[in-house]
């Protein structure tokens, strides 16, 4: 039975031939070995498959195994020992009850063939803007939908180079692209909240929104992520919506938020006024060499003769007030200094 279904896998595992990257694995996994000492056709293959999953989250595709030696008999008995299960056909893991969320993702698209692209919300929970959805992975592919077990399909016409990219070696749509998927599916809050976060990470610009709603502008869930990009302060976070609210009120000029200013990224910037303001949140300054870039940046500005006003998360939300109390005098400091 069990050589049946290897004979199976043998005769239908085409969908992953085309990727050279593949094999190239297989190639890092000999090189490794002889940089060991050792000569790669007398190390035991549960070694050499060891090595090789570890690469892939434990996956390993048909092709690969007998790229490295590793025939259809032997192949079978690890299957028969459970040491190889068949996830997928030509795609199995290895020593392991069930896949990880990122190992089933690379499965399902490995699987699909090539050009399918892991989509939706699993793209989007692969960079951490959702959470790991439970059900079917998704998988969109040009021309054809595909299928298989655990997989959901979705079939497009053309995929712009702008909609693909790869996260962790696996093949998958873009940020912008993946926001604009998921769009229809998640609250306006949770739809909000990700857009903010793809922005905190720096994962997506305003530009790279604005083109993935330009090309599918009937998509469902389009109006929904038009009115977050189309607003008036095209902001990274609810706080950086809070200042501009907080602006208006006060009757203060709004900034142009994350500027690019002689090479440097100013997370808002009143350039005609001549200040500038920079947010100390653990998210940008968790590292020694965030905190330099910090300070280089604060003293080219100054050199410039900007007035750079440093706040936190913390004091926007709670003591608002005294913030927009120093930015209405940097303003007139920095006006006063010039006229």
């Amino acid at each position: 039975m069990v050589v049946a279904h290897v004979r199976a896998q043998a005769t239908n595992a085409t969908p992953c031939r085309s990727d050279p990257a593949l094999l190239q694995r297989c190639d890092e996994v000999a090189t490794q070995l002889r940089s060991q000492g050792l000569d790669p056709a007398l190390v035991h293959a549960d070694l050499r498959i060891s090595l090789l999953a570890a690469k892939q989250d434990g996956i390993v595709v048909w092709q690969q195994l007998m790229a490295l030696g590793i025939g259809r008999g032997m192949i079978a008995r690890r299957v028969e020992r459970g040491l190889l299960r068949a996830l997928h056909v030509g795609v199995y893991l290895w020593c392991a009850p069930a896949p990880t969320f990122l190992g089933g993702a690379r499965a399902a698209v490995l699987a699909s063939g090539a050009g399918a692209r892991a989509s939706h919300a699993v793209s989007a929970a692969l960079r951490g803007l959702c959470p790991e959805p439970n059900g079917p992975i998704d998988v969109t592919a040009v021309g054809r939908r595909p299928r298989g077990r655990g997989i959901r399909g979705h079939q497009v016409q053309a995929l712009h180079r702008g909609d693909i990219d790869d996260v962790h070696g696996i093949a998958v749509t873009s940020v912008a692209r993946a926001l604009l998927e998921v769009a229809a599916q998640l609250t306006p809050r949770r739809l909000a909240d990700a857009v903010e976060l793809a922005q905190v990470k720096r994962l997506v610009t305003k530009r790279e929104l604005e083109a993935v709603i330009a090309r599918s502008p009937r998509r469902p869930g389009v109006a929904a992520l038009r009115a977050l990009v189309e607003e008036h302060a095209f902001t990274r976070s609810r706080a950086e919506r809070k200042l501009v609210a907080l602006l208006r009120a006060a009757g203060l000029p709004e900034p142009v938020f994350n500027a690019i200013y002689d090479g440097w990224e100013v997370d808002a910037l009143w350039e005609r006024q001549r200040v500038a303001l920079e947010f100390d949140s653990y998210a940008f300054h968790a590292t020694r060499a965030a905190f330099e870039r910090d300070r280089r940046k604060t003293a080219d500005l100054t050199r410039r003769r900007f007035i750079v006003v440093r706040t936190t998360w913390t004091e926007l939300t709670k003591r608002s007030h005294f913030l927009i109390a120093r930015i209405a005098e940097a303003i007139a400091l920095s006006t006063r200094d010039r006229s």
